[in-house]
């Protein structure tokens, strides 16, 4: 508990107010998600749904749970009613079945678009131009039960920190564009998810207000 607390306020003093810390929580027991609840975290992130599942019934009910890995269609279903934030929506159809989904628990849930950004296949994502598309299109714009609140992005897993900042910076400049454009007057359109434990410092200085952060809270896995 006292190596979390030590973890937990060294991240916490390093994130600027308007940055939300969402802690990565895969693969961890609910005991240490307990912990880090009593430490004052609110925001889980998940990749597998099942997992998710699995501990959301266990915590407390102000727990935000956010999906933050690849999203299959077929698994909407299962964390629409308690979902908080959906960053990893990669393609017209899974935004289509969120959705529907949605509609079907009465509720409409926030979305952020992932796009690919990094040198790396086997990342997921959109790029700029199939956002664009996405936004355009016509069954997006009918969509009553999803709200696009902004981008996800994840970097080349690399040494080179250039690379990194360089990548951040590209979604950045996607994001302001859309914000300004497509977006302009949409409040809701604010997150700029990107930044994880080996990152976050460059996705912070490059405009990111959302990090992913596992490790460097909860150690190595």
């Amino acid at each position: 508990m006292e190596i979390l607390a030590e973890h937990v306020n060294y991240v916490m003093q390093e994130l600027p107010p308007h940055v939300t810390l969402v802690a990565v929580t895969k693969t961890r027991p609910v005991e240490l998600l307990e912990e880090a609840y009593s430490l004052g975290l609110r925001d889980f992130g998940e990749n597998r749904v099942q997992e998710m599942c699995d501990k959301q019934p266990l915590l407390p009910a102000d727990v935000r749970w956010h999906q933050i890995g690849h999203l299959q269609t077929n698994k909407v279903k299962y964390i629409a009613p308690f979902v908080h934030l959906i960053h990893s929506v990669d393609s017209l159809k899974l935004l289509a079945e969120i959705n529907r989904q949605a509609a079907k628990n009465e509720r409409v849930i926030d979305v952020l678009l992932q796009v690919y950004i990094a040198r790396e296949e086997s990342k997921f994502g959109l790029d700029d131009d199939e956002v664009i598309e996405l936004l355009n299109n016509h069954e997006t714009a009918a969509m009553q039960n999803i709200r696009i609140c902004g981008l996800m992005g994840m970097a080349t897993f690399t040494d080179n920190d250039l690379v990194v900042r360089n990548e951040f910076a590209s979604l950045k400049k996607l994001f302001e564009k859309l914000r300004n454009g497509f977006f302009s007057g949409h409040e809701e359109f604010r997150w700029l998810s990107m930044g994880m434990s080996g990152d976050y410092h460059i996705a912070i200085e490059e405009g990111s207000n959302m990090v992913r952060i596992g490790t460097a809270l909860f150690g190595e896995r």
